[in-house]
Formats: structure tokens, sequence, C-alpha cells
């Protein structure tokens, strides 16, 4: 018995699994779920799951399928839903046909299958960061390398000159990745800077993987421009996209990959055809979905417009906080006034817990939880004191999740300082 147990003490991990990082967004569940259990109220900033109701076209066609089996799709996604995609596409002048479009898992199938099918082990992505935490994780899936070029808070997260990139280049790169709108700043490329991307891919022949889910959520004058509309490389350009926050479906678990290069669509059919299908359920509601009225689609963006002022002028009112005007998606990040911002949440899910007359009914007490922003980061140096907050709580929630934020940092700091902690 001893020997069989040292056997299974001894049984391999991978490094590929060594390797994966904790997500940011979901590494602190622990934490709320025992303080849930504790019977507190969290006001969740940490992750982007919209509140906000799905179209009613899409509960309807949920409410009404008619199948007696519910069979496999095909690998690509039903026909119906690529056609209803490209004429989508279509409203933001992005040409593709339906046999441009296969329909993904969500956008994280398509990012990894992305992956997958351009890179090999050791190849080199180049990133612009703070980044979505799971771009690095879907990489290490694939073997491929994240190299990143670093924005920074405090130049509102634009984009480096061209000059940061091609110190990165060698004869392993093979991408450049960007997220536009982005997630987690909120940031919304320029033109400038989208030629200047479009230039570094056709100089070295590069690979642009272009996650565009958020380009319903654009809050200025600015236009959104598509990695599709860059003219010259039409063959270099990867588009990832997903309904989950357009149509607050994040649970339906359907996304898209498009693009123009036949040989890419090729080899991403094989990734699909080994994985089956899409979900079935997904694609009829997200088919429904693409015929919502362009009344719920103002409602939406209406509604987020509200929040993001009410979070940012928020934020920016207690003392020591600092975040840029986001514009476009449903975050930020901000600037508090603390050393450390994991260790922060973390007191925020574990520690800290106010109680008083504004109080929920049957509630022992509330806090708040957000996304340290470190793990935004390669370099988990950087972004030490900030965090991400997602704006999707209606605005009352928003406002008592700001003023639960400023007595906690009050009382995190003074506990702090008192040596305590």
């Amino acid at each position: 018995m001893d020997s069989i147990l040292k056997n299974i003490n001894n049984l391999q991990i991978s490094q590929r699994g060594l390797e994966m990082p904790s997500s940011p967004i979901r590494k602190l569940a622990p934490l709320a779920y025992a303080a849930e259990d504790r019977g507190i109220k969290i006001y969740r900033l940490n992750i982007g799951q919209p509140d906000l109701p799905s179209p009613p076209t899409a509960i309807e066609a949920l409410k009404h399928i008619d199948r007696t089996t519910l069979e496999y799709s095909p690998s690509q996604g039903f026909l119906s839903l690529r056609k209803k995609l490209s004429g989508y596409y279509k409203r933001f002048n992005i040409d593709l046909t339906p046999e441009e479009i296969i329909v993904t898992n969500g956008g994280s199938e398509a990012v990894l299958f992305a992956f997958l099918s351009c890179l090999n082990p050791g190849d080199e992505i180049i990133v612009p960061e703070p980044a979505y935490a799971n771009y690095m994780a879907f990489a290490v899936s694939a073997g491929a390398v994240i190299r990143t070029v670093t924005t920074t808070i405090d130049e509102g997260f634009c984009l480096p000159k061209v000059e940061r990139f091609e110190e990165l280049i060698n004869e392993r790169t093979r991408a450049i990745l960007i997220c536009n709108p982005n997630n987690p700043t909120g940031y919304l490329y320029n033109q400038k800077e989208m030629n200047q991307i479009r230039d570094l891919v056709l100089k070295y022949n590069l690979y642009l993987f272009s996650d565009e889910v958020y380009r319903e959520f654009i809050y200025t004058g600015s236009p959104y421009i598509s990695a599709m509309h860059l003219e010259g490389i039409e063959q270099n350009v990867i588009l990832i996209d997903s309904v989950s926050k357009r149509y607050s479906e994040c649970g339906i678990r359907i996304g898209a990959l498009a693009t123009k290069n036949a040989e890419v669509r090729k080899i991403v059919m094989k990734f699909c055809q080994a994985r089956l299908s899409p979900p079935l359920i997904g694609q009829i509601i997200a088919e429904a979905s693409i015929d919502e009225t362009e009344e719920y689609a103002r409602e939406v963006y209406d509604e987020y417009m509200e929040r993001r002022k009410c979070l940012i002028d928020g934020v920016n009112k207690i003392p020591g906080c600092y975040t840029p005007i986001p514009m476009g998606a449903f975050y930020t990040v901000a600037k508090l006034p603390v050393d450390d911002s994991e260790k922060f949440c973390s007191w925020c899910l574990s520690d800290f817990v106010w109680r008083d007359e504004l109080t929920p009914y049957g509630s022992e007490g509330e806090t708040i939880m957000m996304a340290p922003a470190a793990g935004f980061y390669t370099n988990t140096n950087l972004g030490r004191n900030e965090v991400r907050l997602a704006y999707v709580l209606n605005k009352k929630d928003l406002k008592r999740a700001l003023y639960l934020l400023e007595i906690a940092l009050e009382k995190y700091n003074h506990i702090d300082k008192s040596g305590n902690l």
C-alpha cells in the first residue's frame, strides 16, 4: 500500500498546466462564495457579466424550440446563422460571406483555434497590455509565447509608438493581437493607431488577430475601425467575435472566427471537426437575436452610457483614486491608493463587511468584488495598485458599490498604516 501511495504522489503534472495562469477575474471566487455563505451581499464588479435582459426575440426562440431531437450541427455552424452574421457585419461595413465565417463555442474558442491554426510551439504574439487575461491562457494551450507592449494608465492606455513593437519583432514573431474596443481598459484604437498596426503586419508579414466583441459599445464620436477595414492585409486578418456581450448571452457560448484566408479556414475546420459542433440551442438563440429591433440595441447602449458616467465620476471622486474615461466596452482600469490590489481585493471579501440602514434586509452586510489588474499584465509587478471594474450593475447598485469601495479603502489603509494587517 505504501508503494502504491508513493506512486500516486509521484504522478506528473503537465508543464503546460503549471504554466497556465490563474484567472484574475475568477481567482478570488472561493473567497466570494465563502462570504456569501456567511450571508454577505457582494456587488460584483469583477466580471463582464451583463445584467441586462437578453433580446425578447431570443427568449421567444428558446421557448418555442420544436425539435424532437437535439442533434449535432455542422462543425462550422448552421448556414442560416452564418448568413445572418454576414448581414450583421455589413451594418459595420465589414464584407464577409457566410463561407468566411465559422461559428465557435464562444469568442474564447475562436481565439484558441486561431492560435492553434496559425502558430507553432515557440512562435510569438505581440499584445498591447494590460490585456484580457485569457489570451495568455490560450497562448499556453497552443505552446505560443505572448510578448507585450505595455500601455499605461497615465497615458490613457494609448498605443505605444511603432518602435516599441519593432523592438520585440524577431524570427519567431508570427502575429499581433489587439482587442478593440479594449478589455480591460475600454480604450478605442484610432485610425492612426490602426494604420500603424497595419503597416507592421505588412512589413513583417504577420497575422493580425483582432478581438472586436465590444463594437456596439463605443461612447465617443470616434469611429469604430475594424481590422477588416484595413486595406492590403485582408489575408492576414483573423476576426474574433461573440454574441455574449451585445445580447447579454454569455451562457449560450456562441462566437465566431472570420477570415478571408481560405487556408486558415481549412485548418480551423479541422479543429472544429475534432470538437464536433458548436452548441445547437445557442445557435438558435443567437440567430434569433440578430433579428432584434434597433430599439433594443439603443436601450442597451444608453444604459451603458449612463452606467459608465456613474462609475467613472464616482471612482474619480474617491480620494486617491483615478481612472481615465473609457471610450468603449464596459470596463475601466482604476488606480487605487493601495500597494497591492490583490491583497486589498482579497481583504474586501475575507475581512471587510459593512452594514448600515441601507443594507438589504436579510443580509449580514455588504462588500465589493473587483478584479486585481496585475493579472492583466504579463509582468505582475505592473498594475499592482490597479483594478479592473466592470460597469455591469444598475446605477443604484453601482453607487452603492462605490460607497463601499470608499469605506473599504479608508479602513484598509488605516489598518495597513497601523501595522495590523
